[in-house]
């Protein structure tokens, strides 16, 4: 979906014979050859990267139609939709008049929901974040619901945008950023996928370069601390410990500060009520096991029990971290384990959602930055996009498809950069 091309190379120019011009000069009426215009070929990669500048121009074509036909934002009677952006916005609000803590119990949230939709509906949808996310709801619950909600979703894309931009050192981070469906979908439902995604990718490119930032940007990640279950095994692993030791600070100061600003209640609100609000997600399945996109929502999906579901899930982020745990200990480029991380750290979490899926664009946008994709790679990238998109028409564990394929090009990557280490190694005896 990004614009997986090298640059393609320009007009070679017309080669001159000198000796041939020297004996025509003179002559009258000597004719220059005609030239034939440079044609810049249709490959594969062309093709698809105009295809995702279309695309993403075609998002937000339809989400103007959706609104006039009130399907997004709001609704024919001018209440706004029940989309999971209600949630933050009525959190900001609590905020706002003193009661942060209430937001993080279901039933008080549920009711505010319902009162503010003007109808009551199905499912749940709990504020079940860390106090340090108060800090973006609270300024937006001081606009009115639209401009708030069009600022969060634009704001949202646009850092998205910047940060893989950054990784990949080129505009082609910007077309991965707009193009992928996963920005479709945070944009319907006004998801908060593009802001986990920055704040993975931006503690991944300053890992090395500047350690502190990376350890602020794993602070602010608690606000959904599934995300980082990886983080710290790397960390300790690699040696990055100016890195850990600023997360660790960063992360004590950011709670402290949101303590008093927001109450003292509101981090014991939150560990209480995350077990609560998680079981009934993940246990109970309460807004359906078809929009889990893990391992363990997969299993639930096709009818196995809760045991059988951790004990695979446990499989897969064992199996995770100790692949991640090899690759950073080999001599690869670190595009390449950056990108695993980012990957394996989806396939870790029993909780994802198909929003979510913003993240992996990071590990495309670290692929590319290692090296511009090959044909059949970004035919994989296209293939893990089209997936993620699939979920929109077919609600089932699909993004677990995406994940694999990117596993596969960073599987194909190491191995070629282990083939070539291996060679180079050759040479030297």
């Amino acid at each position: 979906m990004a614009n997986a091309i090298e640059p393609i190379a320009g007009d070679a120019g017309v080669s001159v014979d000198l000796a041939h011009l020297a004996s025509l000069d003179g002559i009258s009426g000597a004719v220059e050859p005609a030239r034939t215009p440079a044609v810049i070929p249709l490959n594969v990669t062309t093709i698809v990267s105009m295809a995702a500048c279309g695309l993403a121009l075609a998002y937000w074509v339809y989400l103007g139609l959706m609104y006039r036909s009130h399907d997004w934002i709001l609704d024919s009677h001018g209440r706004p939709l029940v989309t999971d952006f209600l949630v933050f916005w009525l959190a900001g609000k609590a905020a706002l008049h003193g009661a942060a803590a209430a937001a993080y119990d279901p039933h008080i949230h549920h009711a505010l929901e319902a009162a503010t939709a003007g109808r009551q509906f199905s499912g749940q949808l709990p504020w079940r974040y860390s106090p340090l996310f108060f800090f973006i709801v609270a300024p937006l619950a001081l606009l009115p619901y639209v401009p708030a909600f069009i600022l969060w979703v634009g704001s949202a894309v646009a850092g998205l945008a910047l940060t893989l931009s950054r990784i990949a050192a080129s505009r082609a981070g910007v077309l991965l950023a707009c193009s992928t469906p996963a920005v479709f979908i945070n944009a319907i439902c006004g998801q908060n996928g593009p802001l986990t995604a920055a704040l993975i990718g931006g503690a991944l490119v300053w890992l090395e370069e500047w350690p502190v930032a990376s350890g602020v940007c794993l602070a602010l990640l608690t606000y959904k601390p599934q995300f980082g279950i990886l983080f710290p095994i790397v960390l300790v692993a690699g040696g990055y410990w100016r890195v850990l030791i600023s997360a660790a600070i960063a992360c004590a100061a950011g709670h402290l500060v949101s303590s008093f600003v927001f109450g003292f209640d509101t981090l014991p609100a939150f560990l209480h009520f995350l077990p609560i609000t998680s079981n009934a997600l993940l246990v109970h399945g309460a807004n359906g096991f078809n929009k889990l996109q893990t391992v363990y929502g997969m299993v639930r999906w096709m009818g196995f029990g809760n045991a059988a579901g951790w004990l695979f899930q446990a499989l897969v982020i064992l199996s995770s971290a100790a692949a991640v745990l090899w690759l950073w200990k080999r001599d690869v480029p670190y595009g390449l384990k950056a990108a695993a991380l980012a990957s394996a750290i989806l396939l870790a979490t029993p909780h994802l959602f198909a929003y979510d899926f913003a993240v992996l664009m990071v590990a495309f946008a670290f692929l590319y930055r290692e090296r511009a994709f090959d044909t059949l790679e970004v035919l994989a990238v296209v293939a893990a996009n089209f997936c993620i998109g699939a979920f929109l028409f077919f609600p089932t564990p699909i993004g677990l498809v995406a994940i694999v394929i990117a596993t596969g090009i960073i599987a194909r990557r190491v191995w070629q950069a282990l083939a070539s280490n291996a060679k180079g190694v050759a040479h030297a005896l």
